[in-house]
């Protein structure tokens, strides 16, 4: 990890990676996956992506905005959307449970997280499967290797190569989620 004003960077295979506590499945795979499977996850992580990316962007309203006099209005109604798909997403979840929140660490190139189901072993292929918002019904879903795992379960694996869309739509997430911690450690340090 590296510095950046006071707030560490949080970096996986020499790249900037989104770390958090996430709802996360390992899934091995028991044969290599098709070309039209591999293109199917391709684009629903694209999809995925795109619409967690929706979500984040918000309006900022600080006053009336001569340009935009609508935008606290829309900011207003975009609060109430957001509290909608999050209730929206709770339901979700009660009728598919997901697995139990845990640290993960990822990027385009690979992933770090827990695997409470036990170790795999090295070189074992499979799906790992990253819950982004409760309000997100599909996982990002990305086809991997096992490279190492600890006694304890940590599991570090590279990813097949998502496509250049996926891969700079996940570094603006681990981008944009950096520049928030950023901001919240200039705000703890004004306070």
């Amino acid at each position: 990890m590296s510095r950046f004003e006071g707030v560490d960077t949080v970096v996986l295979f020499d790249e900037m990676a989104y770390e958090d506590v996430l709802s996360v499945r390992w899934s091995p795979l028991s044969s290599v996956l098709s070309v039209a499977e591999c293109a199917h996850f391709a684009q629903r992580n694209l999809k995925v992506l795109q619409v967690c990316s929706a979500a984040e962007s918000q309006i900022a309203v600080d006053a009336f905005d001569e340009k935009n006099p609508y935008a606290s209005d829309l900011h207003r109604v975009e609060v109430k959307l957001n509290m909608a798909l999050e209730v929206l997403g709770q339901l979700m979840a009660a009728q598919d449970p997901r697995p139990a929140a845990q640290a993960v660490r990822f990027n385009a190139l690979g992933g770090v997280w827990h695997n409470p189901q036990g170790v795999p072993a090295t070189g074992t292929q499979g799906l790992l499967q990253i819950y982004l918002q409760e309000c997100l019904a599909q996982p990002l879903t990305f086809i991997g290797t096992v490279l190492g795992a600890t006694e304890d379960g940590r599991v570090r694996a590279q990813f097949t190569p998502p496509g250049e869309p996926v891969a700079e739509l996940i570094g603006k997430l681990a981008f944009r989620r950096h520049r928030r911690q950023v901001a919240g450690m200039r705000q703890h340090h004004r306070d």
